[in-house]
This record gives structure tokens, C-alpha cells and sequence, in this order.
């Protein structure tokens, strides 16, 4: 990536689906899910997704390096790779099922810069709980963004069942923000 081109967060488009793809499966090998899943994440809640747009490639075409998924949600992450169907008519938090960075994006605050955007979406419907799953090492980040790790044991395991040993069931309260 060019050091003069400009890298901004933008609403994801069914055409972004593609890259986002191909840079799931490059940054999550751990975590994979299918393309469909993916489209069908941001079918279900558009205004909770996110490309981040570096411009075009020599070639024209648009170079995502980054995405975010997210969506109001129950109490349960839901699994991996399953399609969600529907949204549930009375969420209770607010999902953020993934927000990821290609390996030369990360450090620049391109993270940091799409949270407080994810978080006034949830307030903006209504809601006062964020909850999401920290992969790969991501609790440390997360928690510089104000979330904790969730006290509940049945709650972890049931996590760390569906994302694997290593994932970290977190959460962040919105209502005294």
C-alpha cells in the first residue's frame, strides 16, 4: 500500500463481498467462513458493515484491507461459518462478529478508528451491550477499547466450543457512555 493514498472506512458493498473473502481467508486460516455467510451477514444488517478502501490496484480494481461485520444480536455469539438467517426482532446486544486488518494495515488505527462508529450503531438502536470474540490475540486491543472479558464460565466455554481454547468471550457496557 502506497504511502499517499488514502485508506478510509466505508459502508461495505455487495461487490466488496469478493475481497473481503479472499482477506478472511488469508487473516483468519483458524477462522474460516464461507463466502456466502459472509454476503449474508451483510444482507441481514448493512449499515453494521464496513470496507476498508485503499484505493484501487494497478489493475482498477478496489483494494479492501480491511473489513468489519456487525450486527444486534442475543446473548450467544452465534457459530462460525453458520448463516444467521434472521435478526432477532428484540436484540439484546450488539455483535461484533469481526473486524479485520491485512497484516500491512495493522498499527495505523484503522481498529481504533472503526469502533466508535460500531458503538454509535448499537446506541443508535437502542442498545446499551456490545459483546464480541477476541481471536488471535485481539483481547489486548479490545480492551484498550474499554471491553472486559465476560465473568461468565458457561458463557466462555459455550465460546470457546464454537471459536476454539484460545477465544475470549468480551463485552462492553454502553449505557454509562
Amino acid at each position: 500500500m502506497s504511502a499517499n493514498v488514502l485508506t478510509t472506512w466505508r459502508p461495505m458493498t455487495p461487490d466488496d463481498i469478493p475481497a473481503v473473502y479472499a482477506l478472511s481467508r488469508a487473516v483468519h486460516t483458524d477462522y474460516p467462513e464461507r463466502e456466502a455467510v459472509l454476503a449474508e451477514k451483510r444482507t441481514l444488517f448493512p449499515a453494521g458493515c464496513f470496507a476498508l478502501d485503499a484505493g484501487q490496484s494497478a489493475d482498477g480494481d478496489t483494494r479492501i484491507v480491511g473489513y468489519a461485520f456487525s450486527h444486534p444480536w442475543s446473548d450467544t455469539p452465534p457459530s462460525l461459518d453458520t448463516f444467521l438467517t434472521a435478526l432477532p426482532a428484540r436484540p439484546s446486544t450488539y455483535f461484533i462478529h469481526d473486524v479485520t486488518l491485512d497484516e500491512r494495515t495493522r498499527g495505523k488505527g484503522h481498529a481504533a478508528a472503526i469502533v466508535p462508529m460500531l458503538i454509535e450503531i448499537a446506541r443508535a438502536r437502542g442498545l446499551t451491550r456490545t459483546m464480541l470474540v477476541a481471536v488471535n490475540g485481539a483481547e489486548a486491543f479490545w480492551g484498550k477499547s474499554g471491553f472486559v472479558e465476560a465473568s461468565d464460565t458457561t458463557r466462555q466455554t459455550t465460546v470457546r466450543e464454537k471459536y476454539g481454547p484460545r477465544a475470549i468471550l468480551m463485552g462492553r457496557d454502553l449505557s454509562a457512555i
